[in-house]
């Protein structure tokens, strides 16, 4: 008896801190935020807060900035889904087919990803500058430079591609594991049907990869519904506000203009938003591991 109450003195030790922790760091912020979405509170002047019910979430669908904002992570999302999903899938199978140097080429791919963000954004602003080396790489091609981050047309896919370059290695090693675990003798099998490489990876990869590439989907999709720093940094959201977006206009309505309770508002809704992602991402990547599962116990 005095055993076990040792041992969960001792458990409660370990667990103790970290509860704390995420009280005061994560519950305590959530309840708040909650609270404050309600009222109109300004952090310059709390004592004249106001319970104003939904008035937050009307004003928030009425305000042009943030459905702008909206608009603008939308554009994102749709550019760099694909881009670094078929990306990192592209590069998982080409290194999967390297056979020298094979750890040499995973280190330089995911480097990027391990690096702040705030430094890799400062880097591509001196790539995308008038006098850059992307602006003299076009040069030698005879085409004209162009104002990339400088442009209302052109800041929001220039910044994707930066985004996609940077956290493409993440993924590329996702599915270079998923790669790895396919079970050599079913491409053997299609060998001996003489099976073209683009019947292999319509019938055998793909098929394979399935709750991975869902998986990856939804990751990068929330991933760049919380886009902040590159903007922040190469940016400042504009030009024209064509790179703001929603996290941004959290962050600035929280702790630019001090509106507390309209910031509480939206972030509630974004996370409301990203909740139903993963309600999405849960649901499609349970179902299609079970189809694939049933599908492999009858084949045994």
């Amino acid at each position: 008896m005095m055993r076990k109450k040792s041992q969960s003195l001792l458990g409660m030790a370990f667990f103790g801190p970290a509860l704390v922790l995420l009280t005061v760091f994560l519950f305590l912020p959530m309840i708040l935020t909650l609270i404050f979405s309600f009222t109109d509170f300004f952090a310059l002047n709390p004592s004249l807060t106001h319970f104003v019910g939904f008035e937050n979430f009307l004003q928030i669908f009425k305000d042009e900035e943030f459905r702008q904002a909206f608009i603008n992570t939308v554009c994102f999302v749709l550019i760099i889904v694909p881009l670094q999903g078929l990306g990192s899938l592209g590069l998982a199978l080409l290194i999967n087919k390297v056979t020298h140097c094979k750890k040499y080429f995973k280190v330089a791919f995911f480097l990027p990803v391990v690096m702040s963000l705030a430094v890799v954004s400062t880097l591509w602003i001196q790539i995308y500058s008038p006098e850059g080396i992307l602006n003299s790489i076009l040069d030698n091609f005879g085409i004209s430079a162009q104002p990339f981050i400088n442009s209302a047309s052109q800041a929001l896919p220039s910044i994707a591609i930066m985004s996609a370059w940077q956290g493409v290695g993440y993924q590329m090693i996702i599915f270079l594991g998923g790669l790895q675990a396919i079970n050599p003798a079913l491409y053997e099998a299609a060998d001996m049907d003489h099976a073209t490489s683009w019947q292999k990876f319509k019938d055998i990869t793909l098929p394979e990869l399935k709750p991975l590439c869902i998986f990856v989907f939804i990751t990068i999709t929330i991933g760049a519904f919380r886009m902040l720093v590159q903007p922040m940094v190469m940016t400042g959201g504009g030009p024209s506000h064509s790179t703001y977006t929603m996290v941004y206009d959290i962050y600035e309505t929280g702790t630019v203009n001090w509106e507390i309770g309209l910031a509480s508002t939206m972030a509630i809704i974004f996370a409301v938003f990203v909740m139903i992602l993963t309600v999405i991402q849960t649901i499609a990547t349970r179902d299609k591991e079970e189809k694939h599962v049933n599908k492999k116990a009858k084949k045994k």
